[in-house]
């Protein structure tokens, strides 16, 4: 009877194994990293939401390949040594491709642990140069380069008329990438940095900074870094009294500007993508965002949406889970996406610019009034 009931144990102990393993050979993985915590966890809070929406609109369609979509999320803090160890983790947990990415400093580290898994990743925000130089061949970027933004920047700075400018960095793979090309952009253009400044990660007084940009008499301040810093400076600047202008990177493009500064930021220009509210699909995009997720969307949120798609649909056209068909599939992409049309330059860059120059008013971004 032992002997019976042992032999009867082991069998379902076998099927149940079995039916586990079939219903993993069932799914496929994709991974999503970006900040979930630190002082970027909003660009991560506003991407993963809609990452998960296209990962259930999909499995509820049926899948990809015959196969339901899993999702493995990680916190990279927009942080270079975590970037890394969330590469490792995705690799090692199986994912066949990787979307998301919105801290440059994090990203660029993670690009060859990637790349010598020949896992395709499709970039949501982070755009310095220097991924561009760093990319093994299989990163995709479906935001613009930092140097699209500095000419975004130039393109304002001379309908204001702005003569002498500083700019503000952070030292890290972003900000000190885009603050070079500024400087060089700038005085190709016969304008004049009076400025350049390099401030540590994480500070929170700038009056020592404020006092020095006041001194230089700069038309105009470029924040080239991310959202904490930058909101803090703003701050400082206009309880100085400084009148010129403020730009802000995408970096600061983020719900954590107004929190942090209030009514301070008004006037103060940020770059970045058209703001929902201006797309033609915005609007219903919103409102599907709300009701999947119960909150209401980012700046990068409708742009990590259609990243998602545009590497669902690439796996689709591959017709198999192999790396290097994804990202030849990649290379073919022509998406029309809520953020706007998506297509590859031969350097796996966003072919145009989505970058516009938005005004800071009432608590939202805006395109400026002509």
């Amino acid at each position: 009877m032992r002997s019976g009931t042992t032999k009867t144990l082991a069998l379902v102990a076998v099927f149940s194994s079995m039916a586990s393993f079939a219903a993993a050979a069932d799914t496929i993985k994709i991974g999503f990293v970006a900040p979930i915590t630190g002082a970027a966890a909003s660009f991560g809070k506003e991407t993963v939401g809609a990452v998960r929406m296209v990962v259930a609109k999909t499995n509820a369609g049926g899948g990809v390949l015959g196969e339901k979509i899993v999702l493995v999320e990680t916190d990279d803090a927009c942080d270079p040594t975590q970037g890394t160890a969330a590469a490792s983790k995705l690799v090692s947990s199986g994912v066949i491709a990787v979307v998301g990415g919105m801290c440059s400093g994090a990203v660029v580290p993670a690009l060859k642990i990637y790349g010598d898994a020949h896992v395709p990743f499709v970039i949501v925000a982070a755009n310095s140069t220097k991924i561009v130089a760093a990319n093994p061949g299989n990163a995709f970027l479906v935001n613009s380069t930092g140097d699209a933004q500095t000419l975004t920047a130039m393109t304002l700075f001379a309908q204001k008329g702005i003569k002498t400018l500083a700019v503000v960095d952070e030292g890290d793979a972003f900000s000190a990438d885009l603050s070079a090309i500024a400087q060089t952009q700038f005085k190709a253009s016969g304008g004049k940095v009076v400025d350049a400044e390099t401030t540590a990660k994480g500070e929170q007084d700038f009056s020592a900074l404020v006092t020095r940009i006041t001194a230089a008499k700069a038309d105009a301040v470029y924040w080239t870094a991310y959202q904490d810093g930058g909101a803090l400076l703003v701050k400082q600047l206009r309880r100085s009294g400084y009148q010129g202008l403020i730009a802000l990177s995408d970096g600061s493009n983020a719900p954590d500007l107004f929190t942090v500064v209030g009514s301070a930021v008004n006037g103060a220009y940020v770059f970045g993508p058209t703001p929902l509210k201006d797309l033609p699909r915005g609007a219903a995009f919103s409102a599907d965002f709300a009701a999947a997720t119960g909150d209401a969307p980012g700046n990068y949120s409708a742009l990590a949406y259609d990243a998602a798609e545009v590497l669902l649909d690439a796996i689709k056209a591959a017709g198999t889970t192999e790396g290097e068909a994804i990202v030849k599939a990649l290379k073919g992409t022509r998406y029309e996406g809520i953020a706007g049309p998506i297509a590859f330059t031969e350097k796996n860059t966003l072919v145009g610019s989505n970058f516009i120059a938005l005004v800071a008013h009432g608590g939202a971004l805006s395109v400026p009034q002509k």
